[in-house]
């Protein structure tokens, strides 16, 4: 009897699903008797409920690059109070890459800076064609960073000295250099000859550039005998290193500076811990090849933060120029 009564009501139930009604009123012999169909109430038991709608609000865009997080201590930083401390994250003192143009702006006197050379363009001198052909790269590179190569050279005053300035971009190509880049080095080192002035060279790059071939390696010689004749002149250099200086610029006009700084973490190299590591077999010790590591070793003279360069190479240049520190400069950022 109680199996019966347990098929029973599970008949009923099923027979309470609307689109079992039809059939329940049918005359079909096998169907339910019109008594025990459920009444209006009993299917709102087991009719399915009904919610109310809730439209979410939409949350106000954020723009995408409002906030930037600092890869050492995963901080996030709003991105106008990092561009005020010249790309550095003031707690953990990591250094973010900064344009050629903010680069020169940080260093000099305001309003002082005046760019040559700003039309050199490269050629193709070999029809060089890899995943795409060398002249669209450097269209690309162009409307990519709005330069014409990866340097910008000119002249300015860093609290009231002259001197002629160079600043790579590794936005351009990876900063690497080509024949307008020594070619740029070259005329702004004969400037600073001509001016009797000190020379800054501030290199972030990749090397040589590869789609000139030998017409890129040769300005690695160019540039060392411009500094020569700079040197012979008795006129200072300071080489400013960041994070890249490698390949042929480490091998050329980077680590011939009468002083070389670096900023902090920057690595230097000629070529890379990877193709070291794989052509000796052997493991490399910690922080091989940063700037840290190399100032142990006796490369590069002082790692200075980049808020504080322009007052540390100025008080360089008064040393080397035998000429008083100016006390109305301060150093950019906080």
């Amino acid at each position: 009897m109680h199996v019966l009564a347990s098929v029973w009501d599970f008949a009923r139930c099923m027979n309470a699903h609307p689109a079992l009604q039809t059939h329940a009123n049918s005359e079909d012999p096998h169907a339910f008797p019109a008594e025990h169909t459920p009444s209006g109430n009993q299917m709102a038991f087991f009719s399915k409920p009904q919610y109310s709608t809730v439209t979410p609000i939409r949350k106000k865009d954020i723009p995408k690059d409002l906030y930037v997080r600092c890869p050492v201590s995963g901080e996030m930083i709003y991105t106008k109070d990092l561009e005020k401390n010249l790309m550095v994250v003031p707690g953990s003192g990591y250094h973010f890459p900064i344009d050629a143009p903010a680069r020169i702006a940080s260093m000099l006197d305001e309003g002082t800076f005046e760019e040559f050379d700003a039309d050199l363009s490269s050629l193709d001198p070999l029809g060089f064609v890899d995943q795409k052909p060398y002249p669209e790269r450097i269209e690309a590179s162009r409307k990519k960073t709005g330069l014409n190569d990866a340097i910008v050279c000119g002249t300015g005053k860093m609290n009231g000295m002259t001197i002629s300035i160079a600043a790579m971009d590794f936005r351009f190509s990876g900063g690497s250099m080509g024949s307008v880049v020594g070619e740029k080095i070259a005329r702004a080192i004969e400037r600073a000859i001509e001016l009797k002035c000190p020379m800054i060279i501030v290199s972030a790059s990749g090397g040589a550039r590869m789609q000139e071939g030998i017409f890129s390696l040769m300005q690695m010689a160019k540039t060392s005998a411009a500094l020569a004749k700079l040197a012979k002149a008795g006129l200072p250099y300071i080489s400013i290193l960041t994070n890249p200086t490698t390949g042929g610029v480490t091998a050329s006009f980077a680590t011939l500076g009468d002083l070389i700084l670096a900023e902090p973490g920057a690595l230097i190299c000629f070529a890379g811990p990877r193709v070291i590591k794989e052509g000796t077999k052997q493991e490399l010790p910690e922080g091989f090849q940063t700037a840290e590591f190399l100032l142990e070793r006796g490369l590069i003279d002082q790692i200075v933060p980049r808020t504080q360069m322009r007052d540390r190479v100025s008080t360089f240049l008064a040393a080397f120029c035998h000429a008083e520190k100016p006390q109305t400069g301060s150093s950019q950022g906080v």
